[in-house]
């Protein structure tokens, strides 16, 4: 079974992990509002989705 031979640094464990990063949630624009929400789901501001009203959104 292979073993190491040599510890690995700090700095070569770091490099190696670069792309293991989480990304936030991609973010698009309502159609009807302009208010920013996610991809595939209904807006939470004006209750919109794919140009219907698909819930009932409570007034401020």
């Amino acid at each position: 079974m292979a073993v190491p031979k040599h510890k690995t640094s700090k700095s070569k464990r770091d490099k190696r992990r670069t792309h293991q990063k989480i990304d936030g949630p991609d973010v698009s624009v309502c159609p009807d509002c302009g208010e920013p929400k996610l991809p595939h789901h209904a807006c939470a501001k004006c209750g919109m989705y794919h140009g219907r009203k698909v819930i009932e959104v409570k007034a401020d």
